[in-house]
C-alpha cells in the first residue's frame, strides 16, 4: 500500500477560458502596488465596460444608470425585462435583485462587461428587476464605506427616493440580496444591516452568496493545497484584506471572519434565507463552508451546493457547462422562496 500523498485533481477548463484567466489575473497583478496603492489607470484601460442600453433591448433586457449619491458615485445599473409594466401594461409583479460585483473590494465595478452579461442573464431567466451596484473601491475607500454603499441603496429604494425609477411591478416586499466574492462578502453584511433597519417598503426574503469572499488569520487546508488556480491566491488576498481593513486590525475583523471570534450574533435577526455556492477549485472553500455552517448554528435557513470541478467566479464564464446549471439552481432557489409563505 504506497504512502504518498496523491495528486490533487487537475482543473480542466477550456484553453480560451484558461487564456481570459490568465489576463485577467495578470492585468490585477500588475496594478497592485507593494506600498497599498493601486494603478487605477491602467485597471480601467484593461476592464472593458459595457453602456447601459435604455432604448434597445439586448436579449430582451433593457438597463439605465440610477444615480443615488452623486458625492461619492454611488449609482447602480437597473436592468428590466421588456413589457415590464413600464409602458403602464398591467403585468405581474417581479421580485427585485439587488447586485453586488466581485473583485476584492479593490477591482471592477457595475459597468464591467462581465458583470453586465451576468445581471441581463439574472434579469432574463429568473424573470426580475435587477439592480447591480456601483460601491467604492479599495485602497480609495476602505472599511465599512463599501457596506455603506450598499445599504445606503437599499435605504434608497425604501424611502420613496427611488419613486418612478424602478418599473411598477417592482416587488420591494420580494427582494434578494446576491453577489458573488466580494460582492458576497458585502451582500451578507449589508443583509445583517437591512434586518436591523426596520425598512417599511424593502423586505429582503434571500441571500445568493456565490463563492463569498471571507477569511482569517488562520491559513486554511483548501488555501495552502489550491496553489496556482485562478483568480485567488494566498498572496492576492492578503493584499486585498490590508487595503480594505482599518489600519491595525488583522483578518479576524468581523468583515473578514464572520463566523470567527469576533462574529456578530445574528441568531435573533430575522435573516433571510440563504444559498451558498462553493467550488472545488477555489482556495476559498474552507472559509465558505464555515459561514453556512455558522448560519445553520444560528438557526437560519441555509442550503450549501458544490461544484467540485469548478475554480473561483466561474459562473462568469457562460461557455461552461456548469455556469448555466448555477443560473438554473439560482432560479429555483428565487422561486422556491417567492413561494414561501
Amino acid at each position: 500500500m504506497s504512502s504518498e500523498t496523491p495528486e490533487p485533481a487537475k482543473l480542466a477548463i477550456p484553453w480560451r477560458t484558461r487564456l481570459v484567466l490568465t489576463m485577467i489575473s495578470a492585468a490585477t497583478d500588475l496594478s497592485r502596488r507593494s506600498n497599498g496603492t493601486i494603478n487605477r489607470r491602467l485597471l480601467n484601460l484593461l476592464d472593458f465596460k459595457s453602456s447601459p442600453s435604455p432604448n434597445k433591448p439586448i436579449h430582451s433586457i433593457i438597463s439605465s444608470d440610477i444615480t443615488v449619491d452623486p458625492t461619492r458615485n454611488l449609482w447602480f445599473r437597473l436592468y428590466t425585462p421588456e413589457n415590464s409594466g413600464v409602458d403602464g401594461s398591467d403585468t405581474p409583479s417581479l421580485p427585485v435583485v439587488v447586485f453586488f460585483h466581485g473583485g476584492g473590494f479593490s477591482f471592477l465595478s457595475a459597468a464591467s462587461s462581465s458583470y453586465d452579461v451576468v445581471c441581463r442573464r439574472f434579469a432574463r431567466i429568473f424573470p426580475a428587476i435587477v439592480l447591480s451596484v456601483n460601491y467604492r473601491l479599495t485602497p480609495e475607500h476602505r472599511f465599512p464605506c463599501q457596506y455603506d454603499d450598499g445599504f445606503e441603496v437599499l435605504r434608497f429604494l425604501d424611502n420613496d427616493r427611488a419613486n418612478g425609477l424602478l418599473p411598477p411591478n417592482a416587488d420591494l416586499s420580494k427582494c434578494f440580496l446576491v453577489g458573488d466574492s466580494a460582492g458576497a462578502n458585502l451582500a451578507h453584511h449589508v443583509a445583517v444591516r437591512a434586518c436591523r433597519a426596520g425598512f417599511q417598503n424593502v423586505k429582503v426574503i434571500g441571500l445568493v452568496s456565490i463563492q463569498p469572499y471571507f477569511g482569517g488569520q488562520e491559513r486554511t487546508e483548501s488555501e495552502l493545497q489550491l496553489v496556482g488556480y485562478p483568480f485567488v491566491t494566498v498572496e492576492r488576498t492578503d493584499w486585498c484584506w490590508r487595503v480594505f481593513l482599518p489600519d491595525g486590525s488583522d483578518r479576524d475583523h468581523y468583515a473578514v471572519n464572520v463566523s470567527g471570534p469576533n462574529a456578530e450574533n445574528i441568531s435573533d435577526l430575522d435573516f433571510p434565507d440563504t444559498i451558498v455556492i462553493v467550488g472545488g477549485f477555489d482556495p476559498l472553500q474552507d472559509w465558505q463552508r464555515r459561514y453556512y455552517e455558522w448560519l445553520k448554528r444560528s438557526g437560519k435557513e441555509a442550503t450549501l451546493i458544490e461544484y467540485s470541478n469548478m475554480f473561483h467566479a466561474f459562473y462568469i464564464f457562460p461557455e461552461l457547462p456548469e455556469s448555466s446549471r448555477l443560473f438554473s439552481e439560482i432560479k429555483e432557489f428565487v422561486t422556491k422562496r417567492l413561494s414561501k409563505p
